[in-house]
């Protein structure tokens, strides 16, 4: 495993492993200036890696990419898997992960990307379809920041502790009456049960080796080895400390706009308050590893 050093502060505007940065705060997020999605050579892509690890969300403004180029450059990041483990693609390729206003696709709960499977995606690539005239801005947390900066009290008694994930709740009446209960392929195999998974309360980031929050409220439903009074306290605990301001920052989305995060080190929420008009995101996913906490790792 290489662990990366901590951060340095960077100046906007540098250039940082041959990409022009604007970083967004002193340890997360940044924008990325003069680069096209779909025309990087490999040392581009290699350097939007490293940089989405340093950062965990990155944004590139006036992209003109379709569907097909969205594919096509994740392929060039990693592994891309299906849209989503339960959702039909619709009329849009099986990669692509369609949320779209007008057919209940909202994500107005931070979450973190498909972490009741056994291994939740690594990277989230989403593209700007059709925006609303106003609203409909995302918001991202810094897990890592936010298991930081809890006390050290807390900290020890949170790493050993595992969480229940279950996608049930959201997704459990879709696949059963929607899909008939066979979802898309994933992990080479049709998808047909969601069945809950445990995974590790804090988790070690397998190519920084920080470590931070792994548990959201869209699909964390208890901590295993607790009380249901002490498993309701203590995440209701860490959720508002994940969510705090300092460790938020909260995009403003234009047309052309891409934003890349690491799934492993965030969680995010999409604003719903546009009321009827049109928001159409595509998103797309890169295939992680399973979880791994500091203790039994």
């Amino acid at each position: 495993m290489t662990v990366i050093s901590d951060r340095v502060s960077t100046a906007p505007g540098v250039s940082e492993a041959g990409l022009r940065l604007t970083p967004l705060g002193p340890r997360f997020g940044a924008e990325v200036h003069d680069i096209d999605l779909g025309r990087l050579d490999d040392g581009q892509v290699a350097a939007v890696r490293a940089a989405l690890v340093e950062h965990k969300v990155l944004f590139v403004r006036g992209q003109d990419i379709d569907d097909a180029a969205q594919i096509a450059f994740g392929r060039r990041l990693g592994e891309v898997t299906a849209g989503h483990p339960v959702h039909d693609s619709g009329d849009v390729p099986e990669e692509v992960f369609a949320l779209d206003s007008q057919d209940n696709g909202f994500a107005d709960v931070w979450h973190t990307d498909v972490t009741f499977v056994a291994r939740p995606p690594a990277i989230s690539v989403l593209r700007a379809v059709v925006l609303p005239p106003t609203g409909g801005d995302t918001s991202w947390a810094d897990s890592e920041a936010a298991y930081e900066s809890l006390t050290p009290g807390l900290r020890a008694l949170i790493d050993p502790l595992t969480a229940v994930h279950d996608g049930n709740r959201e997704f459990g009446y879709y696949l059963a009456q929607r899909r008939q209960g066979r979802g898309n392929v994933w992990e080479g195999e049709v998808f047909t049960d969601l069945s809950p998974v445990e995974h590790p309360v804090v988790r070690v980031h397998p190519e920084s080796g920080r470590r931070g929050l792994f548990v959201n409220p869209g699909f964390t439903s208890h901590l295993t080895g607790v009380s249901e009074y002490e498993s309701r306290g203590i995440l209701d605990i860490l959720y508002a400390h994940l969510t705090k301001p300092e460790h938020t920052i909260r995009h403003r989305w234009q047309p052309g706009d891409v934003a890349l995060w690491d799934n492993r080190a965030t969680s995010h929420y999409a604003n719903r308050d546009y009321g009827d008009r049109h928001r159409v995101m595509h998103r797309i996913t890169l295939r992680g590893d399973v979880p791994v906490g500091p203790v039994g790792g």
